[in-house]
């Protein structure tokens, strides 16, 4: 469509082509500027559904050191708040998807949500936040159209709220949607399904009056994952024997494909010029077949170099999203597995801030966690000189408490042995309840060892000491959560 615009220009007279060329210009070089106040970059999600967790300023050091400027949260947890606090660095909290009903109805429950998770961190050394996200995921095929009512009614009360405020210009509403919320065979017949268009139609028109993005998690893993017959190399950047092509257009990985599904898809509601964020994207090292160290270091890797070489994708071209949010920072040994095992095994860290791979986000090679407090450097393992018949309800119950996921099959720990699995179970528990010696008993099967029991890239872990363990708590009662900020804010402030 430019190109055809350009061509038109021939046709006016002189004096009305040099005016038609200065306004052009001054109009790209309007664009270039916005492009650089965008700044547009790799962030990271960082989940605190954990077994073992570390002091949120720990992990803040990790983003800084590692110059790592944009995080994505999925709520607004007073403490990691208050560790961001004076950080600099921008951020999106988010609103968990049981609120959204609340906040939809009462426009004093938006007011006072913004009010303690906004309002209160934007002042001076506060928090940098940039976005709020209503929901994460909201129109799941899998919820059953459970929250989809809620969004666009929630989104207007806080608006509303955030004017009062006083920060409706400084921090913009997102709807984080899978990649499920669209669907079509070749990208450029991009289509959102059938149900939500007139919703989602709505949500874009609202997110484009106020300035936000489309912010959408592109998950190629899952893809792989969920169909035997999804070609393996184009799940990745390196190239692929199994290139999609549509029309005048060739995909070559499936993220630029699924991309451009989307901005069709927004095209046939009229917003084909909306910009996009990417809010997750990732590859699991562990817990299933393909997801391993090698792949999530090849992909993610790929991905980074693919985003800041600007190249864009077929139907925008040297127009990369505006920024995109890896998933994830650390692993989050306390998440559901019902999707999979690997979902505990995302993080391009492990849950005590060291590097699984190496990984260059642009700024040089991962840094590992600085000054992080292990417990000390001891394990339990099942004792050699035990008869260990009666073993399996032991191991069941450690792993009902702790995470066992790396044992099952297509993790990193399936091939050590029955004796392995035993003491990996045991010894995750033991971790877990901070080394407390009767916690290694297990009715005499147990014993602590001081000789590190990791087999190759199976690793055996030592629990953190420097910050309290709640087996992956979190506040989702959103008065309990508001009780608690009042108490904490008063003490803050």
């Amino acid at each position: 469509m430019g190109f055809k615009k350009m061509a038109l220009i021939t046709h006016l007279p002189k004096q009305e082509q040099t005016l038609f060329s200065f306004v052009a210009v001054s109009v790209l070089l309007f664009l270039c500027w916005g492009v650089i106040e965008v700044e547009s970059g790799i962030g990271v999600n960082w989940g605190t559904i954990s077994l073992h967790k570390m002091s949120p300023f720990t992990v803040v050091d990790l983003l800084k050191q590692n110059k790592i400027q944009k995080v994505k949260l999925f709520d607004a947890d007073p403490a990691v708040m208050k560790g961001l606090m004076g950080s600099g660095l921008e951020v999106m909290v988010g609103i968990p998807n049981d609120m959204l009903a609340g906040l939809s109805s009462s426009t004093s429950a938006a007011d006072l949500w913004v009010a303690q998770n906004v309002s209160r961190y934007m002042v001076k050394g506060g928090v940098n936040i940039k976005y709020v996200a209503v929901g994460n995921e909201p129109f799941l095929t899998s919820y059953s159209g459970q929250y989809q009512s809620y969004v666009v009614p929630a989104m207007t009360n806080l608006l509303q709220s955030l004017a009062k405020a006083n920060l409706a210009r400084n921090v913009k509403l997102v709807v984080p949607c899978n990649a499920d919320a669209y669907e079509s065979s070749l990208p450029s017949q991009g289509t959102f399904r059938p149900e939500l268009t007139p919703i989602i139609t709505q949500m874009v028109s609202l997110l484009n009056s106020n300035g936000s993005p489309f912010v959408v998690n592109i998950y190629p893993f899952l893809s792989l994952y969920g169909n035997s017959d999804f070609p393996q190399d184009y799940a990745f950047f390196e190239g692929t024997t199994h290139a999609v092509t549509d029309g005048p257009n060739v995909y070559y990985n499936a993220f630029d494909g699924n991309l451009d599904t989307l901005i069709a898809a927004l095209a046939k509601i009229g917003y084909g010029q909306m910009p996009i964020v990417i809010g997750e994207v990732g590859w699991p090292t562990d817990g299933a077949l393909g997801a391993n160290l090698t792949a999530a270091r090849v992909f993610n890797q790929g991905l980074v170099n693919h985003v800041l070489s600007n190249k864009g994708t077929p139907l925008r071209p040297q127009v990369p999203p505006m920024d995109v949010y890896l998933f994830s920072l650390l692993d989050e040994g306390a998440k559901s597995v019902l999707p999979g095992n690997f979902e505990r095994h995302w993080g391009i860290f492990s849950f005590d801030g060291q590097s699984k791979y190496p990984l260059n986000l642009g700024n040089g090679l991962l840094k590992n966690a600085k000054d992080v407090e292990y417990l000390p450097y001891r394990w339990c393992i099942a004792n050699p000189m035990k008869d260990l018949a009666e073993v399996t309800n032991h191991v069941r119950l450690a792993c009902s408490y702790a995470d066992c996921t790396t044992l099952n099959y297509g993790g990193s720990c399936n091939e050590i042995g029955a004796k392995g699995n035993i003491s990996y179970a045991f010894n995750s528990y033991y971790q877990l309840q901070k080394q407390n010696p009767r916690s290694c008993d297990f009715d005499g099967l147990g014993m602590v060892t001081f000789l590190n029991p990791s087999i190759g890239e199976c690793r055996f872990l030592v629990g953190v000491s420097d910050y309290a363990s709640s087996s992956g708590f979190r506040l989702q009662n959103s008065w309990i959560s508001v009780l608690l900020i009042l108490l904490w804010d008063a003490w803050l402030f």
